[in-house]
C-alpha cells in the first residue's frame, strides 16, 4: 500500500527511504496489469525513493560524457560557482521520469508523455521522491487514457521538478494498447 506523500514528508530521511516502493527487477517481470478500470482520479501512484552520492553523480557523468565539474568536484562547486555542494544532473532527473511511468504502466500500458521543469538545486544527501498522482482519466479509441501530476521532492517538501504526464492502460477485456503506440484520431 502506497504511502501518502504529505504522510512521507512528515518522517525522517531514513524513514522515508524505508517506503521506497521502487520495484526489483524480479518484481517488474512477474507484475501483473493495472487496468484502467483499477483507477481513481486523486489516487497516488507508488513513491520512488532516491539517495544519490557523490559516487553515483561521479557515475552519471562519465556515463553521460557530462564533465561540467559542478557534478563531481566539490571544491569546484563550492568555491568557483558557489553552490551548496556538488549538484545533481537534471538529465539524471528526467532519465527517472520515463523509468517510474513503465513501471507503473508494465507489462502492456504505454507511458505516452510527460513534461516537467527543473526547478531547484539538488545534492547528495538529499532524498528524492518521484511521485505521482491522478488528476483525470478518460477513454478514447478502446483505451484508457490517464492525466497525472508528477514531480520529484526532496525531504524538505521542496519541489523540484514539477509536471504532468498522460499515460495509456488497457481497459479489462478491451483492445491491446498497439505497439509502437499511435494515439488515436480526435
Amino acid at each position: 500500500m502506497t504511502v501518502a506523500l504529505e504522510d512521507l514528508l512528515k518522517m525522517s530521511a531514513d524513514e522515508i527511504w524505508a517506503h521506497n516502493e521502487r520495484l526489483t527487477a524480479e518484481q517488474l517481470r512477474n507484475k501483473e496489469q493495472t487496468y484502467y478500470d483499477d483507477i481513481e482520479e486523486g489516487m497516488e501512484l507508488p513513491k520512488y525513493i532516491y539517495r544519490p552520492t557523490p559516487t553515483h553523480l561521479f557515475r552519471w557523468s562519465a556515463a553521460i560524457e557530462n564533465f561540467h565539474r559542478i557534478h563531481y568536484d566539490l571544491d569546484f562547486g563550492l568555491n568557483h560557482d558557489k553552490n551548496p555542494s556538488i549538484l545533481v544532473h537534471g538529465s539524471w532527473k528526467q532519465s527517472v521520469v520515463p523509468q517510474y511511468l513503465k513501471d507503473w504502466t508494465l507489462p502492456k500500458g504505454w507511458p505516452w508523455k510527460a513534461r516537467f521543469e527543473h526547478r531547484a538545486m539538488l545534492v547528495p544527501g538529499d532524498v528524492l521522491i518521484m511521485w505521482g498522482k491522478v488528476t483525470n482519466k478518460y477513454e478514447k479509441g478502446g483505451m484508457g487514457f490517464i492525466d497525472l501530476d508528477i514531480g520529484m521532492m526532496t525531504q524538505d517538501s521542496v519541489e523540484s521538478m514539477p509536471g504532468s504526464a498522460t499515460v495509456v492502460l488497457p481497459i479489462r477485456g478491451g483492445a491491446a494498447i498497439p505497439y509502437p503506440f499511435v494515439p488515436p484520431a480526435d
